[in-house]
């Protein structure tokens, strides 16, 4: 396919930046451009770790789920608020504890079959069972019975059965759905909008299960097994090269979904990456871009620099000394310097971080536990029992995981170099592919471990509820008993004043405490071709695939006048004339 943009100057960069880039990435370049692109391909990290989505729980992970499925509700891109997706409208009691769905008449999966009630029935179920093991079956413990359906126990501790009909998800009729919460939740909605909360398709499931019952895990989510309810369908894997999607003429906005292939591409490297954005064979990277790039890229049409809610940060396994003690993590946090790792290391806005939950989030205002102070990092050094200048009273050299990045390296080559000047610390790197490097995580086989968190809704519940005791997420071996209960006085109050309070108590704590080193709040870098509308810019990075089409020459005049058109999947007036049938390449033109 020719190259849609590399003549337009879109896409070019500085010689001194592509000399420093000459010879990254060409070997995957030439490979990948043996093959025919799709109407629009993209990258956001490594090979997928999981296509079922009740265990995914990555950024990369989780685009792809949004491309193949659909749950209750969806997340306007622009607002960020809860709209229709396969629920076309809901009710809540006035208690706040009942939600009602009515899902769409024609919402069908993918190979024809209507999506029903029990749909979702079986698939919160299913995300809940212990035996899926979902790292986000505890964010549905707010539904009556779904604790009780995971653990076994009863809140008194005492063992109960594990039946599905006490659990607070009915089908009241093929297209009514009810879910009756334990307590009034204020974020149910949101939490429902994220990619763990979608249904899957049982028939399809349980034939390959009962087909190949020691490996259906692997063969289900093959693209000719898989059978999905979202605007586009599975129909190529290549493991660590690509996913290709083709749009599912069955889904109940095919009509408004303008393209008709979207390419995931498997890169574990930024400059592979964006070699091929330069050669026009990604339309759309996102990431970790080298610090060498920044000052280059910004102030360009097609580089998107905003705001983020997420937070950069290092997990410290409590379970292994010297980390065991509350003084050595705490040694850590207070001699690290981030002002020189967000200027020089970073360079696109990232603002320091003492604190998990981003400033402004849901109305929130952080505590501050601790500062930078090499002389108190020194000072609790000491307080744990070591010396920085006595070489026999140092502890054993650290190892710091980082999953593959030149900028998570670049970050660690730093922070290693800090802690070994201030506190005398040999700070041993240990880079991991993607699967590799969750995995040592969730093992707790590690000693410090390079870690991100990305709101899964605007409210500082989501950043401070994993640190509770036993939640999947937490993988640190931190438990604490004071945390927990403030964190579930947090969930049963309904008084927003109140509540943020709480949470700022439960916040103070982990601070105190930490089983995680806060380093920066994020920036979102993005690199998109400026004919690609219907992209959103805000504060989750979150996209809808449905809303994407490729600009004609009008439109982007339009969008460059601050006019761009709405996406067209929700209004009335239907797809352009011809829309469906060109890609990039014909638009370009």
């Amino acid at each position: 396919m020719a190259v849609p943009h590399a003549s337009s100057g879109a896409r070019l960069l500085s010689a001194a930046v592509l000399l420093t880039l000459c010879g990254v990435g060409l070997v995957a370049l030439a490979l990948r451009s043996a093959t025919p692109r799709a109407d629009f391909a993209f990258t956001g990290g490594g090979e997928v770790r999981s296509l079922d989505p009740h265990a995914v729980t990555g950024v990369p992970e989780g685009r792809v789920v949004r491309l193949m499925y659909e749950g209750l509700v969806a997340r306007n891109p622009r607002t960020l608020q809860p709209e229709p997706a396969a629920a076309a409208s809901w009710t809540v009691t006035p208690d706040g504890r009942t939600y009602t769905f009515t899902l769409r008449a024609d919402a069908r999966w993918s190979n024809g079959d209507p999506v029903v009630a029990e749909d979702f029935r079986f698939s919160f179920l299913r995300l809940l069972d212990p035996a899926t093991a979902s790292e986000y079956a505890s964010a549905l413990w707010i539904v009556e019975g779904a604790r009780e359906y995971t653990t076994g126990v009863d809140a008194s501790g005492a063992a109960v059965v594990r039946d599905p009909a006490r659990v607070a998800i009915r089908s009241l009729a093929e297209r009514t759905l009810e879910i009756r919460l334990e307590l009034p939740a204020v974020h149910f909605l949101q939490l429902l909008a994220g990619p763990n909360f979608v249904p899957v398709h049982r028939t399809s499931l349980e034939a390959v299960r009962a087909a190949y019952p020691e490996a259906w895990a692997s063969r289900w989510t093959r693209p000719e097994n898989l059978v999905t309810n979202g605007p586009f369908r599975l129909i190529e894997r290549r493991i660590q090269d690509r996913l290709r999607f083709e749009r599912n003429e069955h889904y109940w906005g095919a009509r408004d979904v303008a393209l008709r292939t979207v390419d995931v591409l498997a890169i574990e490297r930024w400059s592979s990456a964006l070699n091929l954005y330069l050669a026009g064979e990604l339309d759309w990277v996102d990431g970790a871009i080298p610090t060498s790039l920044v000052p280059e890229l910004a102030g360009r049409e097609d580089f998107l620099n905003r705001p983020y809610y997420a937070v950069y940060f290092y997990r410290v396994n409590v379970t292994r000394p010297p980390f065991d003690t509350r003084e050595f993590r705490t040694a850590l946090a207070t001699s690290l310097q981030r002002t020189p790792i967000c200027d020089t290391v970073l360079k696109a806005g990232q603002k320091p971080a003492f604190s998990l939950v981003p400033l402004g989030i849901g109305g929130y205002l952080p505590p501050k536990v601790f500062g930078e102070s090499p002389e108190y990092g020194r000072k609790m050094l000491e307080a744990a029992g070591f010396d920085a200048q006595d070489k026999a009273k140092k502890p054993r050299p650290l190892e710091l995981h980082f999953n593959t990045s030149e900028v998570h390296r670049d970050i660690a080559e730093v922070v290693a170099d800090q802690w070994r000047k201030t506190l005398g610390l040999d700070v041993r790197l240990r880079n991991q592919e993607w699967k590799s490097f969750l995995d040592a995580q969730s093992k707790l086989d590690y000693d410090l471990s390079r870690s991100s968190w990305i709101a899964d809704y605007g409210d500082p519940l989501s950043f401070l509820e994993i640190w509770t005791t036993g939640h999947e997420n937490n993988r640190t071996g931190w438990s604490n008993a004071n945390y927990d209960d403030l964190i579930g006085a947090a969930r049963r109050e309904r008084d927003v004043a109140r509540r943020l309070e709480l949470f700022k108590r439960a916040e103070q704590l982990l601070l105190y405490e930490l089983p995680c080193i806060p380093i920066y709040h994020y920036t979102t870098q993005n690199l998109v071709d400026p004919r690609v509308g219907g992209f959103a810019s805000n504060q989750l990075n979150e996209q809808d695939p449905r809303r994407w089409f490729w600009r004609d020459d009008k439109e982007l005049s339009q969008a460059r006048a601050g006019r761009e058109l709405e996406g067209r999947h929700v209004e009335s007036h239907g797809p352009r004339a011809g829309l469906h049938a060109r890609g990039p390449a014909e638009v370009a033109k």
